[in-house]
């Protein structure tokens, strides 16, 4: 009876948890534009696919965009045909398998906490992966990030299932074997084989721990590979046809593997960046994380701590060592983080202290400092942004700057009188303030930034011609195309000019005014007239300048 009532218990609030991370994610999911550049990159292919009906080949205007399989276009285009937004150009519908998978894979981190540990443990495991930057940011975005860590939580529990059977010393039934091998099938129709390193990774690190493979076959090795397969090989084969092979030289040859040895795209760093913005990206956990570190050390012999440092240990070592660094490309490892985490504040029979030693009590003083300035930063972020981008303050900066700034000192002296549950409650408490307010006040009014947008309906508003021909020759972003469906070519301004002449009566082009003098130039030899039909400006974040475009097409007489 006892235990029915706690698993009663635990589930509604389970359902609790993931309802709360559900609406924490919805600010800013349709009032934030695409954010450049990867975002609108699988939006624009996504739309591209629904209106050609080519559901094999992706690509982005003319060019077929080979960098992983077509599995998030199927979910995006899914979503946005169910709520038939394919005209409107609606960004929270692309959006929406992120959100679904997100929220999934918090609830499905607080269940593995709930087995590993206990029930409170597991809910705050989850709540910390709610709240974590990182988290909140990707959960937001139609990337593949958000479905890729679902697929990976699922191997993940599959294993973690196969392990509570030994443990308990019980036959692990063949649907969990099907789970693994079918979520490992998944995620390479997601993301290729990256999967494969902690789906992989973890139950060969953990079976070369314990010097101990034999319950690996409870994973069913012999065939599950072949589900695996069954998953990803017919799409394979029909790229391979479609695309002669070139699939597989871009995807596998050129992004995967060309991520190992060189940066790729300026996102090339040394060994040590993940570890270096953890601090931001897991916040507010990160200070949590680095205070469990005692509590893991102490309890390294026990299978859920092995479990879980096999999880980390193999999947951040190979993201270190490669050379094109992105802070999500250890996502996948971070519940793996948020659930010794909240072991570690639930779990301890003696309650948290200091570390005995002084080098480790400063060195986590230090770090808890860090993570303290990095809060008071985000407090302050939407008031510094708008400040510098706008010009002026909105009161919910302010307003989320007053609620969140007073719960991160409580934070910081509930750490320093050691009630460390009471500290974890209250960073959450203001992380969540400071999504909300970042996310639904702040972020979807710096017009300064969003323009695609704004270009989009000036240029709307000019257009000479139902099929007019459109050249930017200094704004060349991936939201500008999505926006525009995929209806705008990207040249210099020279051969916008060189345009207007062979298209006087339905071509437009967009010049920075950096650009006119060439644009005026190639211009100046004919009798073309232009007019300027309106002038849009803002600054572009991808490449840190500020635009003054103009709209011109030619004078009729």
């Amino acid at each position: 009876m006892l235990k029915s009532k706690l698993t009663s218990t635990f589930i509604n609030r389970l359902l609790l948890l993931v309802f709360c991370a559900f609406l924490l994610l919805l600010p800013g999911r349709a009032s934030i534009p695409p954010f450049d550049r990867d975002e609108p990159r699988y939006m624009q292919a996504t739309a591209q696919m629904l209106e050609s009906h080519d559901f094999i080949d992706v690509r982005f205007q003319d060019k077929p965009r080979y960098l992983q399989p077509a599995g998030i276009y199927w979910l995006e285009a899914a979503a946005v045909s169910l709520t038939g937004t394919l005209s409107d150009r609606a960004v929270w519908a692309y959006r929406i398998p992120s959100l679904i998978a997100m929220t999934s894979a918090i609830g499905l981190t607080a269940w593995m906490g709930a087995i590993l540990f206990n029930p409170v443990a597991g809910l705050l495991s989850g709540a910390l992966l709610a709240t974590s930057v990182l988290v909140e940011a990707e959960g937001r975005m139609a990337t593949i990030d958000s479905t890729l860590l679902l697929a990976v939580l699922l191997a993940e529990f599959s294993l973690l299932l196969v392990l509570e059977d030994r443990s308990k010393d019980r036959r692990t039934p063949v649907k969990t074997a099907l789970l693994f091998w079918s979520a490992l099938g998944c995620g390479l129709m997601l993301k290729g084989p990256v999967i494969l390193i902690p789906g992989l990774g973890t139950p060969l690190c953990l079976a070369l721990v314990e010097r101990n493979g034999s319950w690996l076959q409870r994973l069913r090795f012999g065939w599950g590979w072949l589900v695996m397969l069954a998953i990803v090989v017919p799409w394979c084969v029909a790229i391979g046809v479609v695309s002669h092979g070139d699939f597989f030289q871009h995807s596998v040859g050129r992004n995967f593997l060309g991520k190992i040895g060189q940066g790729q795209e300026a996102h090339g760093a040394p060994p040590g960046f993940h570890l270096l913005v953890f601090g931001l990206a897991f916040w507010p956990g990160s200070f949590f994380a680095a205070a469990s570190l005692p509590f893991i050390w102490a309890r390294r012999t026990s299978w859920q701590i092995q479990y879980l440092l096999c999880w980390i240990i193999p999947h951040w070592i190979v993201f270190e060592l490669i050379a094109t660094k992105l802070p999500h490309y250890v996502l996948p490892t971070y519940p793996a983080i948020a659930l010794f985490t909240g072991a570690a504040l639930c779990c301890s029979s003696k309650g948290w202290s200091w570390p005995q030693k002084k080098w480790g009590r400063i060195a986590l003083f230090v770090y808890g400092g860090i993570c303290l300035a990095i809060g008071v930063a985000l407090s302050l972020a939407g008031i510094v942004i708008s400040k510098v981008i706008e010009g002026s303050v909105p009161a919910e900066a302010w307003l989320t700057a007053i609620g969140s700034f007073p719960l991160l000192i409580l934070a910081a002296r509930a750490v320093i009188a050691v009630r460390m549950r009471q500290a974890v409650f209250y960073a959450m408490g203001s992380a969540v303030l400071i999504y909300v307010g970042l996310f639904l006040g702040v972020i979807p009014h710096l017009h300064q930034i969003w323009l695609s947008p704004r270009l989009t309906v000036a240029v709307n508003q000019h257009l000479p011609c139902s099929d007019s021909e459109i050249i930017s020759s200094s704004f060349s972003e991936p939201s500008f195309v999505f926006l525009m469906h995929g209806k705008i070519k990207f040249d210099t301004a020279k051969n916008a000019a060189l345009m207007l002449k062979t298209n006087r009566s339905c071509g437009l082009a967009l010049v920075d005014r950096r650009n006119e003098k060439v644009f005026n130039e190639e211009l100046s030899s004919t009798s073309i007239k232009t007019i300027e039909y309106g002038r849009v400006s803002g600054f572009n974040y991808s490449t840190g300048k500020w635009l003054d475009i103009g709209i011109y097409g030619v004078l009729i007489r």
